[in-house]
Formats: C-alpha cells, structure tokens, sequence
C-alpha cells in the first residue's frame, strides 16, 4: 500500500493511519511473544530438566521475580504432572525435536519447569490477545482490511458492524490483557533466563555491527515512534539518516542473474528476479559457496551489509535519544550486570526483542485512545478516494513504501507505467539477515555472526540454532545441514508461519 500511495501521492486519512498502527503494534507484541516461548526459548530451556523440578522451589522461584498469579506450588505441580504424562506417552508434541539433555543448557530444573507453564499459558494468551487482528483487520495473520489510500475498516459510533465505543473498549481490554502478560511473565522470564547465560552469550553472535531501520509508526505530523536511522560500526554516538535510495541488492552468490553481469547490484526500481539455479544435482553431492548457493539475493545499504530487526530498531532508538527505550535498555544492562557491549550479542538481540515488545505494548491503548479522540470530533474517515481512478495518474511513477514488520526493515518499489505495474520488487527482513555473500565477498548477518561460534555436538547444534533463531528466520519451510560430501547432518525446522 505504502508503495503505491508513495508513487501516486496520496495522504491515508487520519484514522487509517492510527488503524495501522494498531494492527502493527498487536502483531509485534503477539509475534514477539510467540517467538520467545514457542521459536526460541527452548534452544535455552531443557524440557525433560524440568521433571526433576520441586514445584515449591519453582513457586519461590516464579514469586521472586515476578506477581504473576499462577505461581503458586499447586500450579507448577500439575504443570509437571502433565509434562511426565506427555513423556510417559511417547508423544512429545511440540517438545518432540529438541535436544534435550544437551551439555549447553544451563538452567536449573525449576527455571525449566517456570518456562515451560509459560510457554503452555502464551499458547492461550495469544490465541486471545491476537483477536484485536480480527476487529481491525479481518483475520490473522494477513490482515484483510488493508487498501491503497487508507482502510476498509469502518469507525461508526453508530454502527454494531464498525469500529464504535463498545470495540474500542474490548480492544483496550485486550491490549492490557496484552501488556499484563509482557511485563510479569515475558520480561521476568527473559532476564532470569538470560541471567543463566550472560557471561558467555553476551560476547558470541554479533555478526556485522551495522544496523538499519526504516522507522514506523507514524504520528500524525508524521514523525515515527520508532525512530528510522542506520549505525555503521557499533558506533551508538551517530545515527545517520536512512535513504531507501541506497539500498541495492548483488545476485553474485544467489541463483539469480542480471543482465549486466552478477558483480553489479541493482536498486530496487530497477530490480530483475530472473532464476538462474547453477547448484548441484542430485545426489547432491556438493554445494560450492565459492560459486552461487542461495535463493536469496544480497541486499546492501550504501554497499555495507545490515542487520535488521529488533536489535537494529532497538539501538537506533536508543542511539536517536528516545526516552523509554533508553530506561528499559539501561535497566536491563543494569539489572543483569551488563555493559551497552553486552547489545552486540546473542543475547542482546533476544533481549532487544522484549524490551520492544513491552515499549510497544505500552502503547497500544495511547493510539486506541486517538482513535475515539477523532470518533468524538466526527471524524469518521478511513479511506481516501481522491486518486482511485487509474485515468488520474501520471503516465509514469515510481513509489517505495517501507514496513518495520517484526523480523525488521521491509521495503516495496513499485514502478507504474499507464496505469499498471511494470516492476515491483521487494527486500524483506530475512533477505537482509540471511544474505549470501556479495560481489566483495562480504556475509550477510546470519553468515557473519555464526562466525566463532562454539559447537559441543555437531549432531546437535543447539548453538547455532541459539544465534540463528535470535534473528526470527523466516525461511522456506527447513534448512538442511549437509557435509562438503552431501551428507545430510540434521535438519532444522525454522518458523514460516507468520510472515510480515
């Protein structure tokens, strides 16, 4: 939408700009939340630990750091006594596939058996919280509601079928139901987890040290919550200003090639996606990264790679001076005994995720509260129609809209002639982080922070899926380990279910 608005200027009314915001925010937080316990916290939890638990001292545990009221000796115990029933069965679930009892993990049983009771209770917390997606936008994920010039959401305080008082009402409901779960369950169990693990994953998994984001969540003069900036070099005293026009994107290691070569890259606007898949044949037998390897093209800003993400939009609020990203960054540094080093790490990226999460949550009935602000004036407008008729636009035009999904930066570039798409070319998070190398040879940032990464079991590298998973990858379905001889060494199923 922002692409084609960009292209064809057009301005979204007031209340689809607030729209918008909202069904962002309840994604980052329900995504953020569901990527902690459920994509990421058992590369750090030991599932089968948590037998061996006394519920009582998992109770003073969970009562220590937080007044979450399920922590009670009671709770816990049955929560052990449904996690012995399901192993006793052979049918694992969702705890089939981890490796468990590996030498890696470090927490103590009962902080095993508090985050599991977590990650069961955030399986019904965000079946609940995310039906604000639902209101606003139709159904999740994938909202339906979004149009080229605003909303088809309708804001009618008259109306039992549009946005009126009594569903703003339920959507502050859930949005504090929202940011009740964040800040005594999410954010407590983050820092005790990562207490475990600070003095050796704050210092493995930086990668690149540049970071980039475009900035989101507009107010109405325009300026962003989110500040956008980019950081070159883990240099937090300068954020310079970010230029979608400098954005490129080499095909010199990805099965795709441009007519002019594969060393040069291409803006976006000019973009090709033309398949040129060089890779092995079956049996396989080997793949040549010194050659083409990837699916993915090398997206570079100003001709550096980037990181992009929480962890990106998180230091450039920090490094742009915005306030409540700054007291939660510094509390938490403070409270796990951290430098601002400790950022530019695993760990700081898994916990750059919560602190955004919370900042956003915190936000989220401040934008509910706008939207019945303009409801009372009589501003009901969702959409704007000026420039709907294609026979109203320039012969030509060319629009890049940008989105701080939650995995990070994603950008479209649209290029319009006579009414109808001639390119349209995207560069979406995980095409940032999971680049191959480009025509310099320089990794992406998946590549680069796996570099020096310590592995006790190459059948199990639960290592690997620490730093990988920190990102939030959203790949094809599994990556497939092979050795140089073709050798399947494990498989590793990544998240692909929400893909913003």
């Amino acid at each position: 939408m922002r692409s084609v608005e960009n292209a064809l200027g057009i301005l979204i009314p007031d209340n689809a700009r607030i729209i918008r915001n909202l069904i962002e925010g309840i994604q980052y937080v329900q995504d953020h939340v569901i990527h902690f316990y459920h994509l990421h916290a058992l590369d750090w939890v030991d599932v089968t630990s948590a037998l061996k638990a006394d519920p009582a001292k998992t109770a003073q545990l969970a009562q220590s750091i937080s007044d979450w009221p399920n922590s009670s000796p009671d709770y816990f115990r049955t929560i052990k006594e449904k996690l012995d029933a399901f192993v006793r069965s052979g049918q694992l679930g969702p705890f089939a596939n981890g490796y468990w009892g590996h030498p890696a993990y470090r927490l103590p049983p009962e902080a095993n058996l508090m985050a599991v009771a977590h990650y069961l209770e955030a399986l019904d917390w965000q079946r609940d919280v995310i039906r604000a997606h639902a209101i606003l936008g139709g159904k999740n994920p994938h909202p339906q509601t979004y149009l080229v010039g605003g909303m088809a959401t309708p804001v009618d305080p008259n109306s039992e079928v549009a946005l009126n008082a009594d569903k703003l009402a339920l959507l502050k409901r859930l949005f504090t139901k929202a940011l009740q779960f964040v800040q005594q369950v999410y954010i407590p169990d983050l820092l005790a987890v990562a207490s475990f693990y600070k003095d050796e994953w704050a210092s493995i998994g930086e990668g690149l040290g540049n970071f980039l984001a475009y900035g989101d969540y507009p107010d109405r003069a325009g300026n962003f919550f989110l500040p956008s900036g980019v950081i070159l070099n883990r240099d937090l005293s300068q954020v310079h200003p970010m230029d979608h026009q400098k954005v490129a994107e080499y095909v010199t290691h990805s099965w795709f090639q441009y007519a002019e070569g594969d060393q040069t890259s291409k803006h976006p606007w000019n973009g090709e996606t033309v398949p040129n898949y060089t890779g092995p044949k079956p049996p396989y037998e080997y793949l040549n990264t010194d050659e083409k390897y990837s699916w993915i093209k090398a997206p570079r800003y100003d001709d550096q790679p980037m990181e992009v993400g929480p962890l990106a939009r998180m230091l450039v609020a920090y490094a742009s001076g915005h306030k409540r990203v700054k007291e939660l960054v510094d509390g938490v540094l403070k409270q796990l005994g951290a430098g601002p080093e400790a950022l530019f790490s695993t760990l700081g990226r898994t916990a750059a995720r919560g602190v955004e999460t919370l900042v956003v949550a915190e936000q989220l009935n401040a934008w509910v509260d706008e939207l019945a602000e303009n409801m009372a004036r009589g501003d009901l407008q969702v959409h704007n129609g000026e420039k709907w008729d294609p026979a109203t636009w320039p012969k030509e035009a060319q629009g890049w809209g940008w989105h701080e999904a939650p995995r990070g930066a994603l950008g479209h570039w649209v290029h319009i002639v006579d009414g109808k798409i001639a390119n349209y070319q995207c560069v979406v998070p995980s095409t940032w982080n999971a680049s191959p190398r480009d025509a310099k040879g320089r990794p992406g940032a998946y590549e680069a922070a796996l570099v020096g990464t310590p592995v006790a079991d190459p059948e199990r590298p639960v290592e690997i899926l620490r730093t990988i998973h920190s990102f939030d990858p959203c790949m094809a379905c599994a990556v497939h380990v092979l050795d140089p001889h073709g050798r399947e060494v494990t498989r590793i199923l990544l998240n692909d279910w929400t893909c913003p």
